[in-house]
């Protein structure tokens, strides 16, 4: 058996992009449109490692997706977890879950995706502003 992604479902595909791959730092393998069948297929990973792939779904007509919580998350491990919030924070995305022990924080998507960035390795030292930062919203 082997792991091949995880697929969500996305209302605005221009939105996702921009948030995964401008802002989350994900790279687009492959797209597909599928005219016959009115969606499509964005396969996205981290640079380095398209082992764990996410599939963003675009469905042409209009659909509601609700609770975007329900899903779960999506985590990714990184290599400076205030590094990467700072540049996410600094592009306008809410940081959900500051990173206040060094080790975990919780975005959100467009589409309310919850995605978790977990630091590589041992914990970095508490650090202002994160260590003094509150929850916002759901996470």
């Amino acid at each position: 058996m082997k792991y091949l992604h995880t697929m969500v479902r996305v209302t605005d595909l221009d939105a996702s992009l921009d948030f995964y791959c401008n802002k989350l730092g994900l790279e687009l393998l492959h797209r597909v449109d599928v005219e016959a069948g009115r969606f499509t297929l964005a396969f996205l990973a981290a640079p380095g490692d398209s082992s764990g792939q996410v599939e963003l779904t675009h469905n042409w007509d209009p659909q509601e997706y609700a609770g975007g919580r329900n899903f779960g998350h999506l985590a990714y491990q990184v290599e400076d977890v205030y590094a990467v919030c700072q540049r996410l924070q600094d592009a306008g995305v809410t940081i959900n879950r500051p990173p206040r022990d060094g080790r975990m924080a919780f975005v959100r998507s467009p589409d309310q995706i919850s995605i978790e960035l977990l630091q590589a390795g041992d914990a970095l030292p508490p650090r202002e502003p994160w260590a003094s930062m509150q929850n916002v919203g759901e996470w």
